[in-house]
């Protein structure tokens, strides 16, 4: 029973991956490509939507710190009052 039950969900597993489509997508009837952007002259290819921009995928900063530095005195790093009753 443990064995159908596990082929059972084999065979449903596989019947759900093998049901994409592998067609080009195209736009509705009646519809054509997205506007182009405010700004720009053309509209992004795939491509271009694709990459990341350097804001959302910034470059790591590996540089060790050589030298520490004291911390300064903060004026507002004062400590919590007490309870008043």
């Amino acid at each position: 029973m443990r064995w159908l039950s596990l082929a059972l969900a084999l065979a449903l597993g596989l019947a759900v991956a093998a049901c994409g489509g592998r067609n080009a997508l195209k736009h509705a009837e009646g519809e054509g490509p997205p506007p182009v952007a405010r700004g720009a002259e053309n509209a992004a290819t795939a491509d271009q939507l694709l990459t990341p921009s350097t804001q959302a995928r910034p470059e790591r900063n590996a540089e060790l710190l050589r030298q520490s530095d004291e911390r300064k005195d903060d004026p507002f790093d004062l400590p919590p009052e007490p309870d008043k009753p």
